[in-house]
């Protein structure tokens, strides 16, 4: 009995897998779209400002599962992406692109390094192609002059 079960959690997790890359990707896309056609992101400090909240969450994550070493870990990696965010906003929008994929690097390599319980399997994945996508789009809204790059 436990065989025949054996493919159909493994088809689960596929489609949960799935799941959490599709949800990340729409996510962004509607988040981006919605703040550009609302005109939120006119302003240079929006993408810098959604770094930083994505840089928070796998710190709230660590405070969700009461483990002060977790946290303090999460908050050091967090803090060189909000510093990133900040320089980016201060000095170009270019190296908040950076940062956004290079948080998609982090989600990919967390498991391997962090011990955190609280964090959600699917949230990795999610994560990772969320801001990937948000990279991309703010890369094209600066190539495309949408947004001015420098401060």
């Amino acid at each position: 009995m436990p065989s025949e079960l054996q493919p159909d959690r493994l088809q689960r997790q596929k489609r949960g897998r799935v799941v959490a890359l599709l949800i990340g990707v729409l996510l962004a896309i509607s988040v981006g779209v919605f703040a550009t056609g609302l005109n939120l992101d006119r302003d240079r400090a929006f993408y810098p400002v959604v770094m930083i909240v994505i840089a928070a969450l796998y710190a709230l994550f660590a405070v969700m599962g009461a483990s002060t070493h977790t946290l303090v870990l999460e908050s050091l990696v967090g803090a060189v992406f909000v510093a990133v965010a900040v320089s980016g906003f201060r000095w170009s929008l270019w190296a908040v692109v950076a940062a956004l994929a290079a948080h998609g690097v982090f989600d990919l390599t967390h498991g391997i390094f962090f011990a955190n319980a609280s964090v959600p399997g699917w949230w990795p994945k999610c994560c990772l192609v969320y801001v990937v996508t948000v990279a991309a789009y703010l890369a094209w809204l600066l190539k495309s002059r949408r947004i001015r790059a420098a401060a």
